[in-house]
């Protein structure tokens, strides 16, 4: 409706879902008065700022495609859902587990991220991270409680930064990186309950035997890129693995009689 601004919505104190999407807005605070306020959808409008007076029952925020260029000031502690898809985001930094202690979902596909740095959000359950410009992975080892990560087509080359305290992830999305060696795919070993893996569009790929590559690596996927694992698959990778370990064992043998 091509709204500039919104002061009306004072009086409103008892509202509870508001969707002003699609708007020219720039301020949010006449909403600051309304302390029953459980959802709120401000999608394409022209904020920079998502900061805001902490709403105490506020549980779902979406600001998608607007010019917002940071995360300060946003603290509602029954925050649970937030999503900053398409905005001018550049650093992690200004969101932890002090305001936002209730946060399970973090959508920030399309920003300008760079690296995955500053996340303090043990209770996040599922984090999209999708053409962000990502290059590097520091700071994951916080989120222990992680199910769900998306990094889809950004420029991670190694994979460095995943830890033996994220026992909870079980899909990892690595869609168009630049991965290129069965080395960094052998680094997601510290996973302990990774399931399901997507390495599609990245160079290891287009390897020989790829599949069977990953599966003797990390044997206890049951999906990879999309595709159940098969039984006759992981017995492959398995002979594949015994065979490496026969070998590598044979090595250290010899060093030992060398010695």
């Amino acid at each position: 409706r091509n709204l500039t601004e919104i002061s009306l919505l004072k009086s409103f104190i008892h509202l509870r879902y508001v969707d002003l999407s699609e708007n020219k807005l720039q301020d949010l605070s006449p909403l600051n008065g309304l302390t029953e306020l459980l959802w709120l959808k401000v999608d394409g409008n022209l904020l920079t700022s998502a900061c805001m007076q902490e709403l105490s029952y506020l549980q779902v925020i979406s600001f998608d495609c607007n010019r917002i260029k940071d995360m300060e000031g946003i603290t509602h502690p029954r925050l649970a859902t937030l999503s900053l898809k398409e905005n001018k985001i550049q650093t992690m930094l200004g969101l932890s587990q002090d305001q936002l202690f209730s946060l399970q979902v973090l959508e920030l596909r399309g920003n300008k991220l760079k690296s995955t740095a500053g996340l303090s959000l043990p209770k996040l359950k599922k984090l999209y991270l999708a053409q962000t410009n990502i290059h590097s992975l520091e700071g994951l080892e916080g989120l222990e409680q992680l199910e769900t990560l998306h990094l889809r087509d950004n420029k991670l080359e190694t994979l460095d930064g995943f830890s033996s305290s994220m026992k909870c992830l079980q899909y990892l999305n690595l869609r168009n990186n630049g991965i290129s060696s069965f080395q960094e795919v052998e680094k997601l070993q510290v996973l302990p309950m990774l399931q399901a893996l997507v390495l599609l569009e990245n160079p290891c790929a287009d390897e020989p035997n790829y599949r069977l590559e990953v599966l003797s690596l990390l044997p206890h996927l049951q999906r990879l890129d999309k595709e159940v694992v098969e039984q006759d698959e992981q017995e492959e990778a398995m002979k594949i693995r015994q065979t490496r370990q026969e070998e590598k064992e044979k090595v250290r043998t010899t060093r030992w009689g060398e010695e």
